[in-house]
Protein backbone atom coordinates (compact mmCIF):
# COMPACT_ATOMS: atom_id res chain seq x y z
CA UNK A 1 0.00 0.00 0.00
CA UNK A 2 1.33 3.36 -1.02
CA UNK A 3 0.68 6.54 1.04
CA UNK A 4 0.40 9.75 -0.95
CA UNK A 5 1.10 13.32 0.28
CA UNK A 6 -2.47 14.05 1.26
CA UNK A 7 -2.77 10.92 3.41
CA UNK A 8 0.61 11.63 5.07
CA UNK A 9 -0.43 15.18 5.98
CA UNK A 10 -3.74 13.98 7.46
CA UNK A 11 -1.93 11.29 9.49
CA UNK A 12 0.59 13.88 10.77
CA UNK A 13 -2.15 16.34 11.80
CA UNK A 14 -4.25 13.65 13.52
CA UNK A 15 -1.22 12.28 15.39
CA UNK A 16 -0.26 15.83 16.49
CA UNK A 17 -3.81 16.45 17.75
CA UNK A 18 -3.76 13.14 19.66
CA UNK A 19 -0.38 14.07 21.15
CA UNK A 20 -1.67 17.46 22.39
CA UNK A 21 -4.95 15.99 23.69
CA UNK A 22 -2.99 13.37 25.67
CA UNK A 23 -1.08 16.10 27.55
CA UNK A 24 -4.19 18.23 28.07
CA UNK A 25 -6.02 15.24 29.56
CA UNK A 26 -3.01 14.28 31.68
CA UNK A 27 -2.59 17.82 33.13
CA UNK A 28 -6.28 18.38 33.86
CA UNK A 29 -6.73 15.07 35.69
CA UNK A 30 -3.40 15.08 37.54
CA UNK A 31 -3.36 16.50 41.07
CA UNK A 32 0.44 16.79 41.11
CA UNK A 33 0.32 20.20 39.44
CA UNK A 34 -2.36 21.80 41.60
CA UNK A 35 -1.76 25.55 41.33
CA UNK A 36 -3.99 27.71 43.49
CA UNK A 37 -4.31 31.46 43.73
CA UNK A 38 -2.70 33.12 46.73
CA UNK A 39 -6.09 34.39 47.85
CA UNK A 40 -9.46 32.86 47.09
CA UNK A 41 -11.12 36.20 46.26
CA UNK A 42 -8.29 37.72 44.23
CA UNK A 43 -10.27 40.50 42.53
CA UNK A 44 -11.96 41.63 45.73
CA UNK A 45 -8.54 41.86 47.40
CA UNK A 46 -7.24 43.90 44.44
CA UNK A 47 -9.81 46.63 45.09
CA UNK A 48 -8.39 47.29 48.57
CA UNK A 49 -4.81 47.52 47.36
CA UNK A 50 -4.60 51.34 47.66
CA UNK A 51 -5.34 51.08 51.39
CA UNK A 52 -2.47 48.61 51.63
CA UNK A 53 -0.12 51.01 49.81
CA UNK A 54 -1.08 53.86 52.16
CA UNK A 55 -0.61 51.67 55.25
CA UNK A 56 2.84 50.60 54.01
CA UNK A 57 3.78 54.26 53.48
CA UNK A 58 2.64 55.04 57.03
CA UNK A 59 4.89 52.27 58.37
CA UNK A 60 7.87 53.42 56.29
CA UNK A 61 7.42 57.05 57.35
CA UNK A 62 7.21 56.17 61.05
CA UNK A 63 10.09 57.27 63.25
CA UNK A 64 11.11 53.69 64.05
CA UNK A 65 10.43 50.40 62.26
CA UNK A 66 9.29 46.94 63.32
CA UNK A 67 12.08 44.39 63.77
CA UNK A 68 11.72 40.65 63.18
CA UNK A 69 14.32 38.46 64.89
CA UNK A 70 14.83 34.73 65.23
CA UNK A 71 15.24 33.48 68.78
CA UNK A 72 15.48 30.09 70.42
CA UNK A 73 11.78 30.21 71.39
CA UNK A 74 10.59 31.19 67.90
CA UNK A 75 10.16 34.35 65.88
CA UNK A 76 10.12 37.63 67.77
CA UNK A 77 8.28 40.64 66.34
CA UNK A 78 9.52 43.76 68.12
CA UNK A 79 7.35 46.86 67.86
CA UNK A 80 8.96 50.29 68.31
CA UNK A 81 8.85 51.94 71.69
CA UNK A 82 5.65 53.84 72.32
CA UNK A 83 3.40 50.95 71.36
CA UNK A 84 1.73 49.50 74.41
CA UNK A 85 -0.56 46.51 74.47
CA UNK A 86 -3.79 48.51 74.82
CA UNK A 87 -3.39 50.76 71.77
CA UNK A 88 -2.39 48.23 69.10
CA UNK A 89 -4.88 46.06 67.21
CA UNK A 90 -3.98 43.95 64.21
CA UNK A 91 -3.02 40.65 62.65
CA UNK A 92 0.24 38.89 61.84
CA UNK A 93 -0.22 36.74 58.70
CA UNK A 94 2.34 34.08 57.91
CA UNK A 95 2.21 32.74 54.38
CA UNK A 96 4.14 29.68 53.21
CA UNK A 97 4.59 29.84 49.40
CA UNK A 98 5.28 26.12 49.09
CA UNK A 99 2.22 24.87 51.02
CA UNK A 100 -0.98 26.80 51.63
CA UNK A 101 -2.00 24.39 54.40
CA UNK A 102 0.75 25.83 56.63
CA UNK A 103 -0.53 29.44 56.40
CA UNK A 104 -1.92 30.96 59.58
CA UNK A 105 -2.90 34.28 61.18
CA UNK A 106 -2.24 35.47 64.71
CA UNK A 107 -3.97 38.39 66.42
CA UNK A 108 -1.56 40.94 67.82
CA UNK A 109 -1.41 40.82 71.59
CA UNK A 110 1.64 42.63 72.84
CA UNK A 111 3.59 42.10 76.00
CA UNK A 112 6.40 44.60 76.58
CA UNK A 113 6.01 45.84 72.97
CA UNK A 114 6.91 42.50 71.40
CA UNK A 115 5.08 39.46 70.04
CA UNK A 116 6.47 35.92 70.07
CA UNK A 117 5.48 33.40 67.39
CA UNK A 118 6.31 29.98 68.89
CA UNK A 119 8.92 27.77 67.24
CA UNK A 120 6.54 24.80 67.00
CA UNK A 121 4.26 26.66 64.55
CA UNK A 122 7.05 27.40 62.06
CA UNK A 123 8.73 24.85 59.82
CA UNK A 124 12.13 25.44 58.28
CA UNK A 125 12.01 27.29 54.98
CA UNK A 126 10.72 30.52 53.49
CA UNK A 127 7.89 32.46 55.12
CA UNK A 128 6.27 35.69 53.94
CA UNK A 129 5.19 37.78 56.91
CA UNK A 130 2.55 40.49 56.65
CA UNK A 131 1.88 42.53 59.78
CA UNK A 132 -1.11 44.86 59.70
CA UNK A 133 -1.90 46.96 62.74
CA UNK A 134 -3.76 50.06 63.81
CA UNK A 135 -2.37 52.52 66.32
CA UNK A 136 -4.11 55.76 67.33
CA UNK A 137 -6.49 55.58 64.36
CA UNK A 138 -3.74 55.11 61.75
CA UNK A 139 -3.23 51.91 59.78
CA UNK A 140 0.23 50.42 59.26
CA UNK A 141 1.60 47.52 57.20
CA UNK A 142 4.94 45.73 57.24
CA UNK A 143 5.87 42.98 54.77
CA UNK A 144 8.96 40.82 54.92
CA UNK A 145 10.21 37.47 53.67
CA UNK A 146 12.37 35.38 55.96
CA UNK A 147 14.08 32.01 55.91
CA UNK A 148 13.40 30.23 59.21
Amino acid sequence: MKINWGTGIVIAIVSFICFIMFFVFKMTTSHDANHDLVTEEYYKAELGYQKEIDAEKNANNASSQIEIKKSTEGLLVIFPSGYDDTNVKGIVSLYRPSNKNLDFNLPISLSNSHLLIPDNQLLDGRWDIKITWEHEGKEFLHKESIIF
